[in-house]
């Protein structure tokens, strides 16, 4: 690893993790809505591995910092500011408040599993 600190690495390792498991879950939806549901499985399975090429060594690098539910409430936080914009953007869905009230319970979530005590 270089100079950039545990944190760096697991956040930036996940974000590009979520970025193709966002595409694995929902892409299909747009860009394969005609074709058989297992076409779109296999290609989903393919970009997922991606996903886990990257997913797994952030995990493994955070772990030497963090415990399980600190990763793992930094990995939804991490899923909620990639899925808004894919949402949005790509799939031309309307924004909704409710993306705020959810983002605002991550919050509270992050404060408390980040907390001293």
């Amino acid at each position: 690893m270089s100079t950039l600190p545990v944190w760096a690495w697991t956040a930036g390792l996940l974000v590009l993790s979520n970025v193709f498991m966002t595409f694995a879950w929902y892409g299909h939806l747009k860009n394969l809505a005609s074709k058989p549901w297992w076409i779109a499985a296999l290609v989903s399975w393919g970009i997922a591995l991606f996903e886990y090429l990257l997913q797994v060594p952030a995990n493994r690098i955070g772990a030497s910092t963090y415990s399980i539910a600190q990763l793992k409430i930094m990995q939804e936080v991490i899923t909620l500011t990639v899925f808004v914009p894919f949402a949005v953007l790509y799939m031309k869905q309307p924004v909704k408040l409710d993306f705020l009230w959810a983002g605002l319970c991550l919050l509270g979530a992050v404060y408390f599993v980040f907390r001293d005590g």
